[in-house]
């Protein structure tokens, strides 16, 4: 007799969308990812606009400025490595690496922390564009 094939799970699919991809997460993170989202969305200039890179959401102008995610323990932006230099002294109560800022899943970055972020990243984008 045959030994039945094993059926493997079909893997989810990749969001179209940050609405798709904070419907899949759940809370307390959705709610500190929306806040996240909102801080970001209120500093970019008007034609940037949402996308999804690398399976998750991110904020475009002309080139990437900004991704953010939720992962099982933490949430954690992507603003890149120059900006998290730049800001390591307002960072020392998160954990951060080269790319990366983790925080709580209940306690989003604040607002005001994150729209000086942005602001710096779109400097530096502007900046290239002069070179």
């Amino acid at each position: 007799m045959k030994k039945p094939k094993s059926v493997k799970p079909k893997p989810k699919a990749a969001p179209k969308t940050i609405d798709d991809y904070l419907a899949g997460v759940p809370e307390p993170a959705r709610g500190t990812l929306q806040k996240v989202r909102a801080a970001i969305r209120s500093a970019l200039p008007p034609g940037a606009t949402e996308t999804i890179s690398y399976k998750i959401p991110a904020f475009k102008h002309g080139e990437i400025i900004i991704w953010f995610a939720a992962f099982a323990n933490h949430c954690s932006i992507f603003p890149t490595a120059r900006v998290i230099e730049q800001f390591k002294n307002d960072l020392k109560p998160f954990t951060i690496s080269k790319g990366t800022i983790q925080f709580p899943t209940d306690k989003p970055l604040p607002a005001s922390l994150l729209k000086k972020m942005v602001k710096a990243r779109l400097a530096q984008i502007e900046s290239k564009k002069r070179r």
